[in-house]
């Protein structure tokens, strides 16, 4: 393939945003502004900014730093490692607003927008913002920085392709973790029915003749019950019970026991640094919520002389900052310091992956409240105390949700595979070693 020279600057026009003036910061308005929160710099894609509830802006805007759906954007500064460089797309017209640490690219006739968008983040340009950057504790760019930086680009024709396949990926990427959002949040809303609102159906907990009185001495469902499932239980009046440990009521035949009567646990310990290597010598090795993707970690270490394991199957917990963080091991893994793995001892893998979420979101709370909750040690691991249900209540919940869980697993390894493919083929495209005909 022909590659021709080129400075960014002769392909494209990089355009600073605008200063908002504080003042005007809201919790609700038409109009947000960009952050550098807006950057998923690790898979190089938009998404929404969940660290501020003041995105609004109710000032004055001109209408040209108001952005269209697929404008391409890129930061300016540089608050984490690797996001100078990155590039994302606008989600939709007419909502977002351009910020002065972020520029907008806009192509000319010779350079494909697609083609564009995975341009801006490959390693020679990344490698040439990073040498220019101003050097202070935080990094800055610029327009002109931006558009100083060479590259070798193939015919227009070319990049059309390059940038339509690398963009077909990603686009089914996207779209599985739509998927598995609406699984997930289908599968929670089901665990907080059952376990936290305690109205699982009453013909599963165990109260002697309930499903029988779901019907009529005919055998008719009767049409005072919802279904043949029988009534939500604490709704329709099943029996509670106070817990004083926990200072409210559960139901009657629950347990409070602690987390490590239910959970095999193990605490990550780090083996020696030397052993650490990214050849793949050794066992893969995983320390902390760094290492966190989606369903599956992210394999970045591999060490020779492993100490503490997690088996495949078993949830990955951080136990540092961020607190509760987690996903599945999808192999059998070395686990450091920062990191618990956790299986059930009943069984069930759905019902301690909700349940622990369900720490998970306490653990965020005590964050947002200002009384950060850093680690958790060992000790308060185990001894969280937990409601137990009657096993065939665990047993019911998990005929209803293993099917989602395990599409989800597949849909994960799916996403892992074209990200691999994509990652190894994206270089070599930029490049011209690879064609696509």
């Amino acid at each position: 393939m022909q590659m021709k020279k080129y400075k960014l600057g002769e392909l494209m026009e990089v355009t600073r945003g605008m200063s908002l003036g504080g003042e005007f910061y809201s919790t609700k308005g038409e109009l947000m502004r960009l952050t550098l929160g807006n950057f998923d710099y690790k898979n190089n894609c938009f998404k929404d900014d969940k660290s501020k509830d003041n995105l609004f802006f109710t000032g004055a805007v001109k209408p040209e730093f108001i952005l269209k759906k697929d404008d391409i954007i890129t930061p300016l500064t540089e608050q984490a490692i690797g996001l100078l460089g990155s590039t994302a797309k606008i989600p939709c017209d007419g909502k977002y607003i351009q910020s002065q640490d972020v520029a907008l690219i806009k192509c000319n006739e010779k350079l494909n927008p697609n083609f564009a968008f995975y341009l801006i983040p490959s390693k020679l340009v990344r490698n040439q913002l990073s040498a220019a950057a101003q050097q202070t504790k935080i990094r800055h760019t610029s327009s002109d920085k931006i558009k100083d930086c060479t590259v070798w680009i193939p015919e227009y024709s070319s990049q059309e392709k390059i940038g339509n396949f690398l963009s077909s990926l990603d686009k089914k990427i996207a779209l599985n973790n739509r998927i598995n959002a609406k699984l997930e949040q289908m599968a929670k809303r089901l665990y907080d029915y059952w376990f936290v609102q305690f109205d699982f159906p009453r013909s599963v907990s165990g109260e002697p003749g309930l499903h029988e009185l779901s019907r009529t001495d005919d055998g008719k469902p009767r049409s005072d019950f919802p279904n043949e499932n029988g009534k939500p239980y604490k709704s329709s009046g099943g029996k509670m019970v106070y817990s004083a440990e926990l200072k409210r009521e559960i139901p009657t035949g629950w347990e409070v026991r602690k987390l490590s009567d239910i959970a095999n646990i193990t605490m990550g310990q780090s083996p020696d640094g030397t052993s650490y290597n990214e050849n793949g010598d050794g066992v893969i090795f995983y320390q902390g919520s760094t290492d966190f993707g989606n369903r599956f970690p992210v394999v970045r270490m591999y060490t020779t002389s492993p100490t503490r394991f997690a088996k495949k199957g078993d949830i990955l917990m951080s136990v540092r900052a961020p607190v509760g963080t987690m996903n599945i091991a999808n192999t059998n893994c070395c686990i450091g310091r920062g990191l618990a793995a956790l299986n059930s001892k009943i069984g069930s893998i759905m019902h301690l992956w909700y349940l622990m979420d369900v720490f998970k979101h306490t653990f965020e709370n005590k964050n947002s409240a200002g009384t950060t909750f850093g680690a958790i040690t060992k000790d308060e691991l185990f001894n969280l105390l937990v409601i137990i249900p009657p096993k065939n209540i665990i047993s019911s919940f998990d005929e209803k949700t293993i099917s989602i869980f395990n599409y989800q697993l597949s849909i994960e390894q799916e996403s892992a595979k074209l990200t691999a493919l994509r990652d190894k083929l994206l270089p070599l495209l930029m490049n011209g070693q690879v064609e696509i005909i």
